[in-house]
């Protein structure tokens, strides 16, 4: 009889854990959550993390995912009584952060909650309750009193960090315990039982992949941030949203953050995304159209049109060389119509524009859109992005290859100014490296993707290992995170050239990259195998090692076959060095 398969249910546990004095934190573990956001894809699952100080008085920063509903509240009622707690500081209205809130409401009508004015209003349209409010910015503060068993006084300072990576977002500092509360930022999606980053060589790839995903489009904005952290007495502790808190190795984390953002914003080109906050798929469009543009090398920044004042997105607009706004509400309110008004304003005869598809049910015609950025005469950097459904890993995926095209047009002089750099006889002598030719497939749920690849190299017996240089702007590149598997397909010299010229030629985003190829499908768990290749090799991703243009990627062999035994591999011989 034929076994039924039957769904495992998620792993879901509760941690409760004194982190400094009289501070607790409460953290919902999510085992085995594999992907936030459809484009974010995860390797080990997530957290979500609370907060409990008490001084004189309460607060409670943060509190939980919806799915935790049946589970969090009992810790926490075990650990007080919710009609004990004074103040509830929002550091941002996220749902997997401000899940609970509502339920807290009905505990504690009383209760204060404590945020930025952005994250007031959006809590008004969430909760759909009355409840107590006081807006706070930047140097405004909250003093709890002084614990009358500890003696610490817990005074908090508020520090307003928009755009990371939403606009409502506020950081928190408890002069009594040098703790900063940051939410999002600083954080990562990764699910041990360490409370703390005590295996940094183990959170490091995540670390830097939730870098790149969410705080990198804003590199300025996190630059902004840390400069209000530098001047707060010493931090000792970052209490994340998500994942380990920052403790055991806090100055490598705050170097890392400091060195990827100023990398990212050296130069005055950028790109300005526009968004609309919480209207319809705005944020998460946005955010994998920036992505797209960092991992160009260029230089981008998000802009939300309903929180940014109008000098600011004037000047933000103004000044940029490319443009990219979604389509926005057919009758949008006063303050946004402003907005609107302000960024038409200020666009520029000589920038790239863009627009692309909110999908937030009642939008104005992504043609009339178009149509408005255009009437200055400007460039249109990429064909409009229309989403005819609910976005899923497919939208996003043409979003960011969109985003990508525009980067590499932002940065194609300095590329250019690049290979023309390099001395005559060096590049024609680092030309003379050869290597065999492959084209690389992966695929993940509705995404997918392929590239041709030279640059590999076999890097281990046992296990047996190899590594591909994939260049940053690649859109494989993001199927290819630790953890991931791939197929790397060897070309054979007799009849390698019908599938090198087509993957080497330029996809519009989103394109299937397999139409009109034979491929065997179910063969490798990676992506397909091509029908033509000489052999294939299923590959798991082990590590990165990041270059200046390239990641290194080494991979361990897990399966393998040649079709042909007696054929040979495709040779690629080049004449420079300074491009492929």
């Amino acid at each position: 009889m034929a076994e039924t398969a039957v769904a495992s249910t998620p792993r879901l546990s509760l941690q409760c854990e004194a982190i400094g004095a009289d501070t607790t934190t409460i953290r919902s573990l999510d085992w085995d959550r594999s992907r936030f956001d459809i484009e974010f894809g995860l390797r080990n699952g997530t957290t979500y993390n609370s907060f409990l100080v008490r001084g004189e008085r309460t607060a409670l920063i943060d509190s939980s995912h919806l799915k935790f509903e049946s589970t969090w509240l009992p810790v926490l009622q075990e650990q007080i009584d919710p009609k004990a707690i004074d103040h509830l500081i929002v550091s941002h209205t996220e749902p997997d952060h401000s899940g609970l809130i509502g339920h807290l409401i009905d505990l504690n009508p009383d209760i204060e909650i404590v945020g930025s004015k952005v994250a007031i209003q959006f809590l008004e349209n969430q909760v759909h309750r009355p409840f107590k409010s006081r807006a706070v910015k930047s140097g405004e503060e909250l003093d709890l009193g002084t614990n009358p068993e500890s003696g610490v006084q817990h005074r908090f300072e508020f520090l307003s960090a928009p755009n990371l990576h939403w606009p409502d977002t506020i950081f928190s500092f408890d002069h009594g315990t040098g703790i900063l509360y940051t939410c999002d930022a600083f954080g990562l999606h990764y699910c041990s039982d360490d409370v703390f980053d005590v295996d940094p060589g183990a959170i490091a790839p995540d670390f830097r992949f939730y870098y790149d995903c969410l705080m990198g489009p804003n590199a300025r904005s996190v630059l902004q941030a840390m400069k209000r952290m530098d001047a707060l007495p010493a931090i000792n502790t970052i209490a994340v949203g998500h994942g380990p808190l920052l403790r055991e190795h806090l100055s490598l984390w705050l170097s890392d953050y400091r060195e990827w953002s100023e990398g990212r914003s050296k130069g005055e080109a950028y790109a300005a995304v526009c968004y609309v906050s919480q209207y319809g798929f705005c944020d998460r469009l946005s955010q994998a159209i920036a992505r797209g543009i960092g991992k160009a090398e260029a230089q981008v920044q998000l802009v939300d049109l309903r929180a940014t004042d109008a000098q600011e997105l004037s000047a933000l607009i103004g000044e940029a060389s490319a443009v990219v706004v979604p389509t926005w509400p057919a009758n949008p309110d006063a303050e946004l119509q402003a907005s609107i008004g302000t960024l038409l304003a200020a666009l520029q005869p000589k920038q790239w524009v863009a627009t692309y598809d909110a999908y937030g049910g009642n939008d104005e015609p992504i043609d009339t859109v178009a149509s408005q950025l255009r009437s200055l005469g400007q460039k249109e950097a990429f064909e409009p992005l229309r989403i005819r459904q609910v976005p899923d890993g497919n939208d996003y995926q043409r979003c960011e290859e969109a985003g990508t095209d525009l980067g590499q047009l932002l940065t194609r002089a300095k590329t250019i100014a690049a290979m023309k750099a390099l001395d005559g006889d060096l590049d024609k002598a680092l030309g003379r490296l050869s290597g065999g030719l492959y084209v690389v497939t992966a695929r993940q749920e509705e995404r997918a993707s392929a590239m041709v690849a030279s640059w590999v190299s076999q890097a281990s017996f046992d296990p047996p290992g190899i590594t591909v240089a994939v260049a940053k702007d690649r859109a494989i590149e993001a199927l290819m995170q630790v953890g991931d598997r791939f197929v790397l397909n060897i070309l054979r010299e007799d009849n390698h050239q019908p599938l090198l010229r087509h993957f080497l030629k330029r996809f519009p985003p989103g394109a299937d990259r397999f139409a009109g190829v034979a491929t065997l499908e179910g063969v490798a768990a990676g992506g397909p195998v091509l029908g033509d290749a000489l052999a294939f090799l299923g590959c798991r991703v082990q590590q990165r090692m990041e270059g200046p243009d390239h990641w290194i990627i080494y991979a361990e062999v897990e399966q393998g076959n040649v079709a042909d035994t007696e054929a040979s591999t495709a040779v690629h011989h080049r004449k420079v060095g300074n491009h492929y």
